[in-house]
């Protein structure tokens, strides 16, 4: 189903991404008719369809006659296809649309097939193509062939090409609401060239993270986890990849186990899309390692990437490790209150109890003679027992 974009103006200058799988893009919109849409059938929204032209003496040469359901070109460097598309006004009134070629890519967060906007600039298969006429006028319940080329390059790289030829409606719906915006939309049929010359299917999983969340005290609310993960395609050909997800805890003990499936996505040569994938059940508390696989359809590809963590209810772990502090500070101080002999014991030489020295003189020794120091010097009378310290012993 088309979606629509709005752009800040009133007359939107063309589109910037121009998306199959519904992503938004910022002018416009486009339906892009891709290979796994079943049955051959034309890119359409309802009004308008755009398809290969179906050849001389087809069945159905109306205006939805179609055979294929998309280009599907082989050419080696330094050659010319000549081919035909057709465009029908699937409409009651006259339509006038703006045809081009353009580059494809994938949309970086869910891989959607994306072509650029008749005002971007083209470097691939988009610049390749030629058609008769760029600016085109269709009756109603009628259906126009165009003629176009595509000629590739001496120097083009062999592998996959992609793109598109889009027909955009040049006329612009005015949107709803106080604040003006303009509407503009455009349908493609896909262009799958492949240059002649070695082929090389590279994929790669990588920058894998896993995200957790869950109740801050366990068993008051369900548990979930988030896994993270790029792709890369590193070769020249357009890959199907499939992915499979399993998770161990402590021990070895399996988490997860989702066999190998097919991604709603095809991954062309060069692009790369960071997906997600959703573990409702993850568990609370574990240590957990988490291992995708990735290959293809065809076969012949098959990466891992590893990545683990640790989970644990860090709030029940907090209020925890507070609770036995408080448990050890008590004991101690209760301990204490009842071995006071004990805790005297302990205590350094010369200490009192409380903690503060000891002023009371236990012995002879520097303080003994500072005393008797003093006495002497105050010439108080001291009696016969008296002696003074430092006088002679023997008599004149």
């Amino acid at each position: 189903m088309p979606v629509r974009v709005r752009a800040r103006s009133a007359a939107a200058r063309g589109l910037r991404a121009l998306t199959a799988t519904g992503a938004v893009a910022a002018v416009g919109l486009v339906t892009l008719l891709g290979p796994a849409a079943g049955p051959a059938g034309a890119a359409d929204n309802g009004r308008w369809s755009v398809f290969p032209a179906p050849a001389a003496g087809a069945a159905d040469p109306g205006a939805t006659g179609q055979e294929r359901q998309f280009f599907t070109l082989q050419a080696d460097p330094g050659t010319t296809v000549k081919d035909k598309v057709s465009v029908s006004n699937l409409s009651t009134a006259p339509m006038t649309f703006r045809l081009y070629g353009a580059d494809a890519y994938n949309t970086p967060r869910d891989g959607g097939f994306a072509v650029r906007g008749p005002d971007e600039t083209n470097r691939d298969v988009g610049t390749w193509i030629r058609l008769a006429k760029t600016t085109l006028t269709v009756p109603p319940r009628t259906r126009a062939d165009i003629p176009f080329t595509l000629t590739v390059p001496a120097n083009a790289s062999p592998g996959d090409h992609p793109g598109a030829i889009v027909a955009l409606d040049t006329r612009t719906d005015e949107g709803s609401g106080k604040v003006a915006v303009g509407v503009r939309r455009a349908v493609g049929a896909r262009v799958y060239l492949r240059v002649g010359g070695p082929s090389l299917a590279a994929l790669s999983v990588e920058h894998l993270t896993v995200s957790h969340g869950g109740p801050l005290l366990p068993g008051t609310g369900s548990t979930a986890a988030t896994i993270h993960y790029t792709l890369v395609n590193r070769g020249n050909v357009t890959l199907s990849p499939r992915l499979a997800v399993k998770a161990t805890g402590l021990f070895g003990r399996t988490l997860l186990n989702r066999p190998a499936r097919d991604l709603p996505l095809e991954l062309l040569p060069g692009q790369q899309v960071s997906l997600t994938e959703k573990w409702a059940g993850a568990p609370a508390f574990d240590r957990v390692s988490v291992r995708l696989t990735v290959s293809t359809a065809t076969g012949g590809v098959n990466e891992r990437d590893t990545a683990s963590y640790l989970v644990a209810p860090w709030l029940a772990v907090g209020l925890v490790l507070a609770g036995l502090a408080v448990l050890v500070v008590w004991y101690v101080r209760r301990w204490r209150s009842r071995h006071p002999a004990a805790e005297a014991a302990e205590a350094p030489p010369g200490a009192r109890p409380d903690g503060e020295p000891d002023d009371t003189y236990t012995g002879p020794g520097p303080r003994a003679r500072a005393d008797m120091e003093t006495d002497t010097d105050t010439g108080a009378d001291s009696g016969p027992d008296t002696a003074v310290i430092g006088a002679p012993t023997g008599g004149s």
